[in-house]
């Protein structure tokens, strides 16, 4: 259609008014400022999520000048930057409460030896509780996931002596050996496996 067409000129609409719909707009909360309110500034500490409205200008003028800590002594900032580190959540180390007086996982642990549940595992020692229970391994020893895991690759019960231990890493060690299975890579991996957890029995004092 041609813009200078008589048709054109009947069916256009020019509105006597802008009727795009405008964006309300706060005004700036600056003492004296009659601006509008584009920008957001934090209230400060105490106050957090609450916001004041401010313009460009005296939005800058107050960012300038803002201090979250201020009023606080420099103990009282380390302190809280300290705590913001677990987002102001209490911790403790790994086992430091368990099984203390009065705690909530020491009174499970006692319903727990009430009840005549055991601990085969030794899962309790690894985390600080001294758990009074009969113990499948010999000579009363704990039997931690690493040992547990090189006595598994060795063919092994959780009862192995050391002599057991011995006798049969030196078995092993023949049958995975090179020279007995044509440089065979795969006999290689079991063998350095093999060594591996005949070594962290050894420093677990296993053997």
């Amino acid at each position: 259609m041609k813009l200078d067409s008589p048709l054109f000129d009947r069916i256009r609409v020019k509105p006597g008014d802008d009727r795009t719909r405008r964006a309300h707009t706060a005004c700036c909360e600056w003492a004296g400022c009659t601006q509008a309110g584009t920008h957001r500034a934090p209230k400060g500490r105490h106050q957090e999520g609450q916001y004041w409205r401010f313009c460009l200008d005296h939005v800058r003028e107050y960012n300038q000048s803002y201090n979250y800590f201020a009023g606080m002594t420099d103990d009282a900032v380390y302190a809280y930057q300290k705590d913001a580190l677990t987002g102001h959540r209490p911790t403790w180390k790994m086992g430091a409460k368990a099984g203390a007086p009065g705690s909530a996982h020491g009174a499970a642990a006692a319903g727990f030896r009430a009840a005549g549940y055991g601990d085969p595992f030794g899962f309790g020692a690894e985390f600080g509780e001294n758990v009074d229970v009969a113990r499948p391994e010999a000579e009363g020893r704990v039997i931690r996931t690493a040992e547990r895991r090189a006595l598994e690759v060795m063919g092994l019960e959780m009862s192995a002596g050391a002599d057991e231990i011995k006798a049969r890493f030196k078995t092993l060690v023949k049958l995975h050996h090179p020279d007995a299975n044509g440089g065979d890579r795969s006999a290689e991996d079991r063998l350095r496996n093999v060594i591996q957890a005949y070594n962290s029995l050894k420093q677990a004092g296993f053997c």
